[in-house]
């Protein structure tokens, strides 16, 4: 295949590969996405949640619940044909053992400003009041993933950005005082390019690039998650329901499939493993893909149900299963926190994570940082 020279060369078709790519398109880079799976959003930008986090999920992380206060709005915004808000949001707190009291988590959601009143007396009594403190009333959405993706996929379309799909990136290396050379494979056929700037944007895939290309690993910490789709009873069909802060659960619409998904913070994670330096990092989609794990549907719903009563009503669709990456440095206080790792090994080799899909806004900011920068040291030098 042909060596063509672009500025930036982004890596993963995911929500974050393609804002970063429609990004930079936008400050007149001329940009080529790689994705090795056969379509865009396969993967973590489908398999999720689906919540746009309003602030309400981090109360012992004020930071993260800050910054989803301020990119909460804008995300809506912006992705509005993508949003699905026909429900009610509710958090209700435990008893012992959670980790914030009903107080706490009141006098929190003041501190970030985030909108907060009292469940209705009909809601309330779904609950078991012997354990759950109070339950609160909020604003949170969801998304849906297929709109998400088709909406990205026509902004792609219009800027005319090339979009290799069914490619996957072998290794890069550098290519001179300002290159970068990618070598890939499409359908058994290699080539090679050469950009300015190369993003991994892969998510659990980010350390298997690096390691491919003799470059240092990043600390990772990666989760084999299931996300459960059920069918719920009536009564619950339009709202959404968190029970925290501690190893409790969530339930909420899943709109990409008309359903509700059901997570546990002690059964939604399978297995976890580490990317350390000088450990050969796993291929999680690859152990994934090979993997054939049971689902914990029976034991989420044993434990969720003394809770929530109609839990026992829920009815198995299927399990979405997927690997989540995170920052170690996140395990111990629920922050989302963005990797941004500049210059990694390479000049112009940028390693970029989020934790959750609103993250976006902090990593273009940083981008823009970055870029902005290297602009000015070059008018510098020129002088």
């Amino acid at each position: 295949m042909s060596n063509k020279t672009y500025d930036v060369a982004v890596i993963g078709g995911g929500f974050f590969g393609c804002e970063i790519a429609l990004h930079f398109h936008e400050r007149g880079y001329k940009t080529v996405i790689f994705e090795k799976e056969s379509d865009l959003f396969k993967r973590a930008s489908f398999i999720n949640q689906a919540r746009v986090h309003n602030g309400y999920h981090y109360p012992r992380s004020l930071l993260t619940a800050l910054r989803s206060r301020v990119n909460y709005p804008a995300f809506v915004r912006d992705y509005r044909e993508a949003i699905y808000d026909s429900f009610k949001q509710y958090y209700a707190v435990a008893n012992q053992p959670s980790k914030v009291t009903a107080v706490q988590y009141r006098r929190f959601c003041e501190r970030i400003g985030a909108p907060l009143s009292e469940a209705p007396a009909d809601i309330r009594k779904l609950f078991n009041s012997d354990l759950i403190e109070e339950v609160f009333e909020t604003e949170e959405c969801a998304f849906d993933g297929n709109k998400l993706r088709d909406l990205t996929k026509k902004k792609l379309k219009k800027s005319k950005i090339e979009v290799r799909l069914g490619t996957e990136v072998e290794l890069i290396k550098s290519a001179g005082k300002e290159g970068i050379l990618v070598r890939f494979k499409t359908g058994g056929q290699e080539g090679t390019l050469e950009a300015n700037s190369v993003l991994n944007c892969t998510y659990s895939q980010i350390n298997v690039l690096n390691a491919r290309s003799g470059l240092p690993t990043i600390p990772l910490k990666h989760e084999l998650t299931e996300t459960v789709l059920v069918k719920v009873p009536r009564q619950i069909e339009d709202i959404g329901i968190t029970v925290m802060c501690g190893s409790f659960f969530s339930t909420m619409p899943f709109p990409a499939r008309s359903c509700h998904s059901l997570t546990h913070v002690r059964y939604t994670p399978h297995e976890t493993w580490y990317d350390k330096p000088g450990k050969q990092p796993k291929n999680a989609h690859a152990y994934l893909d090979g993997s054939n794990p049971r689902t914990s549907f029976s034991y989420m719903v044993s434990d969720a149900k003394r809770y929530l009563s109609v839990v026992s009503d829920f009815k198995y669709i299927e399990s979405l299963w997927e690997v989540k990456t995170v920052l170690p440095q996140s395990e111990h206080s629920d922050s989302r926190p963005i990797l941004f790792v500049t210059d990694h090994g390479i000049k112009g080799y940028i390693c970029i994570m989020g934790g959750k899909i609103d993250n976006i806004y902090d990593a273009l900011d940083e981008l823009d940082v970055y870029y902005d920068s290297k602009k000015k040291n070059g008018k510098k030098k020129a002088h």
